[in-house]
């Protein structure tokens, strides 16, 4: 039996362990690669997100207190649906979110996994023993933090929703679920599915599909404490306000433009042959995609060749009938600002050495060189195929201009001397460092997040997740009532 057999579109809504109508309304779920429509999709009103925060804070209190196993048991059989369901959810990924099938099934393992991570989470030790100069036993204990908001992005809606969802159910914690409209199948109704089957109790998961209105409603809604946003920065700041307005935690996983810097002492073919990865894995739509490159001099003008042939021969076309490397960009509104930047730059001296062009939605991987440090895709996070290429004359050339970002996710640097490489990244601020790779890795054990206009807060891994998803409590205990001098 499919995940989605028995589910009617027009009340694909979950809230209260019930599928139904949002009051809403609902609206078209299009393939980005064809046009086609692939059904229709549920939303919900300001009012529906009022009524199922307070039934998650019912059915929270009730998860939390059962037995550790039970709720690691949950959280284990999810992990196994994620794999027996795989051809159905990757066939959504492709035809929704435009996902060439490799990236599809990565981000089917990857939510696997982040279950059995998370799994091993309620028997982690939840406390520590505390030193008191009173007669007393002192205690620091994790608490969970009550009803979380995760609100997901559309380009990689499986991981980039389940890395919360399921640390913070483990916990346990009720979750919210608002999926990017545009990818709310794939990133919203199988997970609420995924999560029915295994077992969760009615109430402690609801998806609830919707636009701005009810994003800020999940934010400020009394029952809701703590806020999983990932996405733009510009939202990711809004976000951060009204949660700060009303005294709310919020982790932010935002933009980025991640540098990858190429050494004089690199391999050029090495170089380039992370570059395609780095830039032009699922068209570019990943906050740690390349986004600038820094070569060393020596090295530069053979690094835009080899990479501008590279691009040139990257097949692009509809994932799921074509055996392609890129499938489409989410809509024509990122297409034209990815053309946006391209051309805006190009007009500022950057050097187009291949793309720059579009078919409806598909984007050609493009490279440019010599690009002015001052052209909008030097300064601004692209989210598209774009590989911008600057030459450098030193290594401290190249730690300025990286650090010169506000955004600081992932860095890679390519050179034989490892140590050297760790050196330099010492001197360039973000939250993830690669040498001799590039910047677009991922791993469920792993703490995920950057600084400055890249985030607050990380996401994975027991010590990174039991921070974001519980309040610590200090316990005093005596053996008999202390006594006071008045």
């Amino acid at each position: 039996m499919g995940l989605l057999d028995g589910i009617a579109w027009e009340g694909n809504v979950f809230t209260g362990g019930q599928w139904r109508a949002g009051g809403g309304g609902d609206y078209a779920v299009v393939s980005p690669s064809t046009g086609e429509e692939l059904g229709r999709m549920g939303q919900v009103s300001v009012a529906d997100v009022a009524a199922a925060a307070e039934s998650a804070a019912e059915a929270q209190r009730e998860w939390a207190a059962l037995p550790h196993p039970a709720r690691a048991a949950v959280l284990r059989r999810a992990g196994d649906l994620w794999a027996e369901h795989a051809e159905e959810i990757r066939d959504w990924n492709v035809r929704e979110v435009g996902s060439i099938p490799p990236m599809a099934e990565f981000a089917i393992h990857t939510a696997g996994q982040e279950c059995y991570e998370a799994a091993a989470l309620p028997s982690h030790p939840i406390g520590q023993l505390l030193a008191s100069e009173q007669p007393r036993l002192s205690m620091a204990k994790r608490m969970p933090a009550g009803v979380v908001t995760v609100i997901s992005p559309f380009n990689v809606p499986i991981i980039l929703g389940i890395r919360s969802v399921a640390p913070a159910l483990a916990l346990g914690n009720a979750v919210l679920l608002k999926p990017d409209p545009r990818t709310a199948v794939t990133g919203g109704t199988l997970m609420a599915r995924i999560f029915q089957e295994a077992g969760l109790p009615d109430g402690v998961l609801q998806m609830l599909p919707g636009g701005a209105d009810v994003g800020e409603a999940l934010v400020t809604d009394p029952h809701v404490r703590v806020i999983s946003f990932t996405g733009s920065t510009a939202v990711g700041r809004s976000i951060g306000e009204l949660a700060g307005k009303h005294l709310k935690r919020a982790h932010l996983e935002l933009g980025g433009n991640s540098a990858l810097l190429v050494l004089d002492d690199a391999d050029v073919e090495q170089a380039v042959g992370l570059a395609g990865w780095a830039s032009f894995l699922n068209q570019g739509q990943i906050c740690m995609t390349t986004g600038r490159y820094f070569v060393a001099e020596p090295l530069y003008d053979d690094f835009v060749e080899a990479i501008t042939a590279k691009a040139g021969h990257l097949p692009v076309g509809d994932p799921s009938t074509e055996q392609v490397v890129m499938g489409p960009v989410i809509d024509e509104r990122s297409r034209d600002k990815i053309h946006g930047l391209v051309t805006a730059s190009v007009d500022q001296g950057a050097r187009l050495a291949t793309g720059g062009e579009y078919d409806r939605l598909f984007y050609r991987p493009t490279v440019l060189a010599d690009v002015p440090l001052t052209s909008p895709v030097f300064t601004e996070e692209i989210f598209g195929p774009v590989a911008p290429v600057t030459k450098v004359s030193g290594v401290e050339d190249a730690i300025r201009l990286a650090s010169s970002s506000e955004y600081g996710l992932s860095l890679g640097i390519v050179t034989r001397d490892v140590m050297h490489g760790l050196a330099v990244a010492e001197q360039i601020p973000t939250g993830i460092v690669h040498i001799n790779d590039q910047t677009v890795n991922d791993e469920a054990n792993a703490p995920f997040g950057g600084v400055g206009a890249s985030g607050i807060g990380r996401f994975g891994g027991a010590e990174a997740n039991i921070e974001a998803f519980t309040e610590t409590r200090w316990i005093t205990v005596r053996g008999e009532p202390a006594q006071y001098p008045f």
